[in-house]
């Protein structure tokens, strides 16, 4: 028999790592083409011959998802393999009638075909939606289990949107390995946290290479999940985020409901900041979901330098880009901040937005009065100095993960909004932790 001609659909991440996992080497399929969405620039590259394998000494091309109805037809794809995330259910479907509707089967894939399993122990930290609290619970896990005397690595899910064969396995020590691998805001947004807590970061393209280069050197692998993902990895104790203030979204967004039923424990975040009413909802709809997982309670207190700066300013909020963007949140930690230390006015940025910052607010129309942190190369990066720059404003208060600083310049005064997890009342990660490994 011929092999399947198939199609993946992706964002550069879960789709080149279930064609590691399963397509890679097997002659029964036949992967024609790639589809790329979410991230800006990356359609029109290739998926490198040197990363596909013998059957592909072309390389695989990688078009715009808005490409789709003409490949299959151009190719007589068979199945089209669905393999990104953060999407609502709804989305989803549409995706697939419009596959089923031009003659293709349309397939998501799970668990058992595209996990690798580790020689050593894996905790995870996913989500139901982006911007629930992934990386703040993160890092508290990695700071609990060297307190208990392991060493730890986080693999964090793929961000490759440089060039493909130097990502295939990247380590992270320093800020100077950042530099070298030259990467975006993005990256460094989940990057520079661990480092400054003292843990290496691995990531890349090739997650089973990846991971075999991690338990050379450590005891238990942190998978640091991305978007609403589920894990690259069998995990040994899988944690998932919860964000009261999107509550629903955890019983109506791919692939984060799978994360729900699959999780042995729950967070549910920014309880401090969240309306009671929703916090109980998204209770209730986690225990409907998956009876069995424990449940923690969370805030996420904020901390800024010198929060008397901020009142009677007219300030600039700048905000995680992707939370804002395909995580729909219209706003995050900087403007709590802003609102919480006396900003004066919160200005409005679109008028000043330039290039490929107007761009992003043209096609994410329900962000507001905050500017995204948009960064995914050296263009974005120019544009988001340039919109902030041109503003009319006392102070920028800063809500990224990072210090945009070592990134780029800014002309006026600026204040760090920082926050961390906060476990309320028992049991805690710490309490879990322990019992499920113990002291090492």
């Amino acid at each position: 028999m011929s092999p399947i001609k198939t199609l993946i659909m992706g964002a550069a991440g879960r789709d080149f790592h279930n064609f590691n996992t399963f397509f890679r080497g097997n002659k029964d399929y036949e992967v024609v083409a790639f589809t790329a969405t979410q991230i800006p620039d990356i359609e029109g590259r290739q998926y490198p011959k040197e990363l596909a394998g013998e059957l592909y000494p072309a390389g695989i091309p990688i078009y715009a998802e808005s490409d789709l109805p003409e490949l299959i037809k151009k190719h007589n794809v068979e199945q089209v393999i669905f393999a990104y995330s953060d999407v609502p259910h709804e989305y989803v479907m549409h995706k697939a009638s419009l596959v089923n509707a031009l003659g293709a089967d349309f397939r998501l894939m799970g668990t058992h075909l595209t996990q690798v399993k580790s020689v050593k122990p894996v905790v995870s930290v996913c989500a139901v939606r982006t911007g629930s609290g992934k990386s703040q619970t993160t890092r508290r896990v990695s700071l609990i289990l060297r307190e208990m005397g392991y060493k730890v690595a986080a693999i964090r899910h793929p961000m490759p949107y440089g060039n493909l064969v130097r990502q295939e396995v990247q380590r992270f020590a320093d800020y100077d390995d950042l530099d070298e691998h030259e990467c975006t805001i993005e990256e460094r947004e989940e990057y520079e946290p661990h480092l400054d807590n003292g843990v290496i970061v691995y990531a890349g393209v090739d997650y089973e290479k990846i991971l075999r280069a991690a338990e050379k050197e450590v005891d238990i692998i942190l998978w640091d999940g991305g978007n609403n993902d589920f894990p690259f990895y069998v995990s040994d104790l899988q944690i998932v985020v919860a964000d009261p203030h999107r509550a629903g979204h955890e019983a109506s967004y791919h692939p984060g409901e799978t994360n729900v039923r699959a999780a042995d424990v729950f967070v549910i975040n920014k309880v401090d900041t969240a309306d009671p009413e929703k916090v109980i909802k998204v209770r209730e709809n986690l225990r409907a979901m998956n009876p069995n997982a424990i449940v923690i309670e969370g805030a996420s207190p904020l901390f800024v330098d010198d929060p008397a700066a901020i009142q009677d300013k007219r300030v600039l909020v700048v905000e995680d880009g992707p939370t804002l963007t395909h995580g729909e949140m219209a706003y995050g930690a900087g403007y709590v901040a802003a609102r919480r230390f006396g900003a004066k006015e919160i200005v409005d940025p679109r008028p000043f937005a330039v290039k490929s910052i107007a761009a992003t607010y043209a096609k994410y129309p329900k962000t507001g009065p905050i500017l995204p942190a948009m960064g995914y190369g050296a263009a974005q990066t120019r544009d988001l100095e340039a919109t902030i720059n041109a503003m009319d404003v006392d102070m920028v208060v800063i809500g990224t993960p990072i210090d945009l600083t070592r990134i780029i310049n800014i002309n006026k005064p600026y204040q760090r909004v920082r926050y961390e997890l906060q476990e309320i009342g028992q049991p805690t990660l710490e309490d879990i932790l322990k019992q499920k490994f113990g002291k090492k």
